[in-house]
């Protein structure tokens, strides 16, 4: 194992291991609202206190996806943005960005792409790990996770109020780094606050005792969500909300940094 794959393998664990709580990740579409936006807001999001960075590759059918990602990803695709594209603007990354960066997406552009050569080419630009919601886990566990580990990639699974305690534990055994609570069963989009029916079930994942971190997404738009999901959980991610942000106000890193300590409380 290399010097460089270590670092690669240990950035998502060492985030977690030295910030036990109050995580707060951003996600972002690449390409979009510019295609040459992708490091710009990367560098902002840094600058202004993400802990955690999910990247979007844009695909033409995003099924999980509420109206708001769904337009970014066509935008981002009529921008002209590609994996290869992204890999391109990504290559220089980390000669200023320390954060922990995943790449979002579907199973269908990475096999795509070619398996293989998509995780080598995360590697070669410092892309800690992976969510891929249409990737089932069986499939994951025989035929892909001998690549990612090969090339330090972890791969984050999804669990939502559906997913019985069996799958759970199972998706917890195979899982290094996080697990990605969705709290509901919906399409991605910044709902009106969290129902006491998604705390009950932020509560009795927490009562399992999981070995692995836990992340709330879906539905996480300002502090007051933010804080609800944390009491239970490591962390939360901010993905329509601040997708919305980049409409209204651009990439200002001013504008990027004020949303982000208002979602802090800082």
């Amino acid at each position: 194992m290399s010097e460089g794959l270590f670092f690669v393998m240990n950035r998502i664990s060492r985030l977690f291991q030295e910030k036990p709580g109050n995580i707060l990740s951003i996600y972002f579409t690449a390409g979009f609202p510019r295609l040459h936006d992708t490091l710009p807001i990367l560098t902002a999001l840094q600058h202004g206190g993400a802990d955690l960075v999910e990247i979007g590759m844009p695909f033409s059918d995003p099924v999980a996806d509420g109206e708001t990602i769904q337009q970014s990803n066509q935008q981002a695709l009529d921008n002209g943005m590609t994996l290869a594209l992204l890999f391109e603007q990504l290559q220089a990354m980390r000669e200023t960005i320390a954060l922990p960066v995943l790449l979002m997406g579907y199973i269908n552009p990475v096999i795509q792409y070619g398996v293989e050569a998509f995780c080598q080419k995360c590697e070669e630009v410092g892309v800690d790990g992976l969510i891929l919601p249409d990737l089932p886990l069986e499939v994951y566990a025989e035929e892909y996770k001998p690549v990612f580990d090969r090339h330090g990639l972890l791969n984050v699974f999804l669990i939502t109020p559906q997913t019985n305690e069996a799958r759970i534990r199972q998706i917890d055994a195979l899982t290094e780094g996080f697990i990605y609570m969705v709290s509901s069963a919906s399409v991605t989009g910044a709902k009106a606050g969290i129902s006491d029916r998604q705390e009950a079930y932020f509560q009795r994942v927490a009562a399992m005792n999981l070995k692995n971190p836990r992340v709330v997404g879906f539905g996480i738009s300002n502090r007051e969500t933010f804080e609800k999901a944390t009491r239970h959980a490591q962390g939360a991610i901010i993905g329509s909300a601040f997708v919305k942000l980049l409409v209204q106000q651009g990439t200002s890193p001013q504008a990027i940094s004020v949303y982000l300590k208002a979602v802090k409380g800082i």
